[in-house]
């Protein structure tokens, strides 16, 4: 199945990983690759070392194209957007913000910058700015998913631009490839349908949780991070989201964050001072947010832990192998395509 996504790209299946944040690890991105996906490697919490040594250990495990995503608004992307520059990765795939420069360093060495959008206005930004790709972020997403569905946004995106589109929120099977494409998209991310595979880093009991949970089990609030986010509706979700922290309570589980996963504060309180009171603030609370999503993740306590995922957790029915999970979209994609020939 070809579009303009994969022919940009050199990928044979118009499927994504995108870059969750600690799912998006190397094994699991170069699953995706190697089964003619993209797979995007999320660099959030990650030191430029780190970075720099995940994106070689993807290398190790696949020659195919992969990403990498950083999110610029929040600390250490910056220097692992230089890591992904000096590396010369297949593409980068930015979002919260925009950088000329950056875009034209990496088109420099023939790379290719996607650009993570959930707004008809951040996609003018982005396209503005010399993006090759739109990754373009509906309702019905994990965490910072938009205002308006997918259903809508897609369409309304692909009106303002001829760029590639990758539809995100909502897909996690072929039924919706087949509506994505017919929306004016060129490829699906299904982040929460490739969190629940063998090859996740997800606990097994949190993947069996997305398998077990609806639809609607999902929360969506700005209280978790100061973003509007959509997590999954267990106890810690519940917890989390009932009410904003105070800047106090943020600091404190802030800095327990820090110390439980033996993270040094230097980097983060030097970020924070340069980027001024607002952004401090949002780097705080990104700070509080990322130990409950750890324990969620990988200790499978949703108690204390809370679990960023989209409503397409109601189409998740079993944990298989990456390869078999794309080879099944693009097989269901292509029999509701032929179905809807002879109407």
């Amino acid at each position: 199945m070809h579009t303009r996504l994969t022919r940009l790209l050199g990928i044979a299946h118009p499927i994504v990983l995108p870059g969750m944040t600690y799912v998006a690890i190397p094994s699991l991105v170069a699953a995706v690759s190697e089964a003619g996906g993209l797979g995007i490697l999320a660099s959030g919490g990650m030191s430029a070392d780190e970075c720099r040594a995940a994106i070689q250990q993807v290398r190790a495990f696949t020659n195919k194209p992969f990403g990498v995503g950083c999110s610029l608004m929040l600390p250490g992307a910056a220097a692992c957007a230089e890591v992904a520059v000096q590396e010369q990765v297949p593409v980068l795939n930015i979002s919260m913000g925009k950088d000329e420069s950056l875009v034209a360093r990496v088109k420099a060495y023939g790379g290719h910058v996607i650009a993570t959008v959930s707004s008809e206005k951040h996609a003018r930004s982005a396209i503005e700015s010399g993006v090759d790709g739109l990754i373009v972020t509906g309702h019905e997403a994990a965490a910072h998913g938009g205002a308006v569905t997918s259903l809508v946004l897609i369409p309304a995106v692909r009106d303002l631009t001829d760029l590639p589109i990758i539809a995100a929120g909502g897909f996690a099977d072929g039924r919706g490839l087949a509506a994505a494409l017919a929306l004016g998209a060129d490829a699906v991310a299904m982040g929460t349908r490739l969190a629940a595979s063998r090859e996740s880093p997800l606990h097994e009991a949190t993947k069996q949780m997305v398998v077990d949970k609806a639809a609607e089990d999902t929360i969506y609030s700005s209280n978790f991070d100061t973003f509007p986010c959509r997590v999954m509706h267990t106890p810690g979700g519940q917890k989390y989201t009932a009410s904003r922290l105070s800047p106090p309570r943020v600091v404190a589980r802030a800095l327990r964050a820090a110390s439980e996963l033996n993270t040094p504060m230097g980097q983060l309180a030097r970020d924070a001072l340069r980027e001024g009171p607002v952004q401090a603030v949002k780097i705080a609370y990104f700070g509080a947010a990322t130990l409950a999503m750890r324990k969620a993740m990988h200790q499978g306590d949703h108690e204390e832990g809370v679990q960023l995922i989209g409503q397409s957790q109601g189409l998740v029915h079993d944990v298989p192998p990456v390869a078999e999970i794309i080879a099944r979209v693009l097989a269901q994609a292509q029999e509701v395509m032929q179905a809807l020939l002879p109407r």
